[in-house]
């Protein structure tokens, strides 16, 4: 919901400055988005005079101005590439410094051709007033020199956008706007009332209505001998300013009463009805040519407008071309009804059509002002076209039905925790409308008819709370009690929220993909089973289940790559499906990267490369785990992986050969073929479902986390060993040494090549050595080392290099 500071005070009759309203329409519940003030962002603009414009020595298409900024200096030169650029010129004038928002630049002095200019003359695209980029502005020749141009030019008018919640159809309108926030004292409300006019003839069109539950009311008036054209300046402005595009006066007005009174209404040509309107459901096959140029074929589900000829116009939502107001209208007819909001909504939905009268039809309009809002309009219509009104004609009831609720006053304390003297209780209700009796214990409240969300005393509360202040409510912590509370959150779903954060501080993006594959592509992951076979399928290559996430993420990656984008790293989480039992659907973490998309990061490490590779697969899944609350000591890495893994790059992660964790390592050139997918391409994905679950009794183990309050020590080893050796070998060895003493063993460096014999190869290991008791001297460090090598050279065969 966008307006202008000054449409608000049309309504509200304030003084308080226009950060301190933003802070306050927030506090009170219609959050402020956005605060476009063009006066402040183009206060750097002037009105300047150009004085001469010769010819560009160097460029056919450039001017070269002198211009006077208004300022008493001397001329400044600017260069020009505007067509319409002359001597004599007024237009808009920007100092280097100036920032230029139609080119998200910041002017400078430049040298263009070889002759420096000094600013730039600007157009209307330029400043972000207009499209309009085909030259310069030229504006008045009384256009005083020297002037700031928002001001002279009016732009000093601040446009807020709210978001409005669902429940705030009242809101919808700058007018309910201003009366909350007369609540929250921020001025005084201005709700003049809206005299009848009084019809000079009947209505010669009747109104049927066929199904009040569609439309419960239902108010018309002809005008005659209006004169339709161009609306005044204070309405295009109006319009203007929230991004709307004046059409014609009558199209303005009901635009106007939309975005003011949150009263949508719709003006028919007179001359282009033919016959009596019939509200009605529309009948299958129907169609009608919208305002918005586009026609729209209609079922029984939406309701209409139609007159003897067929259908005039999509009940609530958008009035049809043929019966649209041009300059040659004369008669016009204004429609003023009230309509179901659940047949607006879904009517709107299925059509595809999203239109203000659709957003405040389904939210629930206030029935009470379907009269009022058609006097008002009639009005305007009168003093802008002219015309002689009819009578009304009203089908169904001009109102809402009355809602009284019994307030027990205690419900604020109860509710909110704050003490509300009663007045203030009432002062606040009656600023936003209701209408409070009785002074006991307990008040009646008559719900205003333009708050259909109010039904009971927690929505009285509520209102009551937000103008009082939602930070004037205490903080209060719960009773726990003497039981410790129960999680609301289960397991797989604490797992599932912290493998996703674990990959996503990895660098990884998430995806969502399909749940549905194709069979092929389902029997490379171990799918393809007659039970996950969908009975009716909504494409064929979405015909199975998916058993794994990773043919939707390879082909997320793939479509990236085509676009340009090769180097991805994408996550999902989400479920697979083994079988068609419950416990065969499983909550599976996966993830791909591709081509430069590397984990690695800074740091040591025996690749030495920044493209993505198997350990970074292994990297991922293992953070995955431990996010998870996988016991990692018990973790093992068996080689080899999957059939759709490549054999000698991949691996498998268990907790013995009975409880298979997960798989990462390099896909498999076939299945990249399958996927039609540019390799090479990492992958993992481990099973949440199978991570055993935490003991829930305290046992006799010592903690895992003893801090120690002496410096560890670091030494690094390498040692040539037959190619055939694992370097999880040498790590286990060097770890054998001391459990206790020695905390981290990591591989940083592997090497075969000059210097190392065939068949051999050299890995290096890093260290970390962190005392317990006391700081260890060198003597006892090289002891530790020497002993390292002996049992590694024991273990593997190695021999220190």
């Amino acid at each position: 919901m966008k307006f202008t500071l000054s449409w608000l005070k049309e309504h509200l009759d304030t003084d308080e400055p226009l950060e301190k309203l933003a802070d306050k329409l927030t506090m009170i519940g219609l959050e402020v988005e956005h605060i476009e003030d063009k006066a402040k962002a183009l206060a750097p603009f002037t009105i300047a005079r150009v004085i001469s414009a010769e010819q560009h020595p160097n460029a056919d298409r450039l001017r070269v101005c002198m211009v006077d900024t208004g300022n008493g200096a001397a001329p400044v030169q600017v260069v020009c590439g505007a067509p319409n650029a002359r001597a004599g010129l007024i237009s808009v004038f920007s100092a280097p410094g100036t920032f230029i928002p139609g080119k998200n630049i910041t002017l400078g002095v430049g040298t263009i051709r070889g002759v420096e200019s000094r600013g730039m003359l600007c157009s209307a695209a330029e400043l972000m007033i207009s499209e309009d980029h085909d030259g310069i502005m030229e504006l008045p020749a009384d256009a005083p020199i020297g002037a700031a141009y928002a001001q002279w030019a009016g732009l000093g008018d601040p446009v807020l956008e709210i978001n409005l919640t669902p429940n705030r159809q009242d809101c919808t309108g700058v007018h309910g706007i201003a009366r909350d926030l007369a609540a929250a004292d921020m001025g005084k409300f201005k709700n003049p009332g809206i005299k009848q006019i009084k019809g000079e003839f009947p209505c010669p069109v009747q109104v049927t209505v066929e199904d009040a539950a569609l439309c419960p009311g239902f108010a018309l008036r002809l005008v005659r001998g209006v004169k339709n054209g161009p609306s005044p300046e204070w309405l295009q402005k109006r319009l203007t300013s929230i991004g709307l595009r004046p059409i014609n006066a009558l199209v303005d007005i009901t635009n106007f009463m939309t975005y003011d009174r949150a009263r949508p209404l719709h003006v028919f040509d007179a001359a282009k009805v033919k016959g009596h309107l019939t509200v009605r459901r529309a009948r299958d096959g129907e169609t009608l040519l919208a305002l918005d140029g586009r026609t729209y074929t209609l079922d029984t589900g939406a309701c209409v407008i139609a007159d003897d000829h067929g259908v005039e116009s999509l009940a609530g939502i958008m009035g049809g071309e043929a019966s649209g107001c041009s300059e040659q209208t004369t008669d016009v007819l204004i429609e003023s009804a009230l309509w179901n909001e659940i047949n607006i909504a879904q009517t709107g939905r299925k059509l595809g059509i999203n239109s203000d009268a659709r957003y405040r039809f389904e939210r629930g309009v206030d029935p009470a002002f379907m009269l009022p809002g058609l006097e008002m309009a009639t009005r305007l219509v009168m003093e802008l076209c002219g015309g002689t009104p009819s009578e009304n004609i009203v089908a169904g009831k001009a109102f809402g039905e009355d809602r009284v609720i019994d307030f027990p006053l205690a419900e604020v304390k109860r509710l909110a925790g704050i003490d509300v003297p009663l007045p203030e209780m009432k002062r606040i209700l009656s600023h936003l409308g209701f209408m409070v009796a009785g002074s006991g214990a307990v008040v009646k409240v008559a719900v205003p008819s333009w708050r259909s969300d109010v039904h009971g005393k927690a929505d009285i509360v509520e209102e009551i709370v937000r103008i009082v202040g939602v930070d004037k409510v205490p903080m209060t912590p719960f009773e726990r009690g003497d039981a410790p509370r129960k999680p609301i959150l289960k397991a797989i779903q604490l797992r599932t929220r912290r493998a996703k954060r674990a990959l996503a501080t990895r660098g990884m993006v998430e995806a969502v993909t399909w749940s549905f594959i194709s069979k092929p592509h389902a029997e490379l992951f171990g799918g393809g089973q007659s039970e996950l076979a969908l009975a009716n399928p909504i494409a064929s290559d979405l015909s199975d289940m998916r058993p794994s996430l990773l043919p939707g993420l390879v082909a997320a990656a793939q479509a990236n790559a085509d676009r340009g984008f090769p180097d991805v790293a994408l996550f999902e989480v989400g479920q697979v499906f083994k079988g068609d039992r419950p416990e065969d659907q499983l909550i599976a973490a996966s993830g791909v990267r591709h081509g430069f998309a590397s984990s690695q990061g800074i740091g040591r490490h025996w690749s030495g490369s920044a493209t993505a590779d198997a350990l970074d697969a292994k990297a991922d899944a293992f953070a995955v785990l431990a996010a998870a609350g996988a016991p990692m000591q018990a973790l093992q890495i068996v080689p080899g992986g999957a059939s759709w893994l490549h054999p000698g790059r991949s691996g498998t992660i268990q907790i013995g050969p009975q409880n298979v964790l997960g798989y990462f390592g390099e896909l498999h050139p076939r299945t990249l073929e399958l996927l039609r997918a540019d390799g090479p391409l990492i992958a993992f994905e481990v099973m949440l479902d199978r991570i055993p679950d935490a003991k829930q009794k305290p046992t006799r183990a010592k903690p895992i986390l003893e801090l120690s309050a002496f410096q560890p020590v670091s030494r690094d080893f390498a040692f040539i060993v037959d190619r055939s050796v694992k370097a999880g070998d040498i790590v286990r060895a060097a770890q054998g040494v001391d459990k206790k003493l020695i905390t981290a063993v990591t591989v940083f460096d592997v090497y075969e090549g000059k210097g190392i014999d065939d068949g051999k190869k050299s890995v290096a290991i890093a260290v970390t050595i962190q005392p317990r008791e006391k700081t260890l001297t060198d003597q006892e460090i090289d002891a530790v080392a020497a002993k390292i090598v002996t049992e590694v050279n024991k273990k593997t065969g190695g021999v220190l290099r």
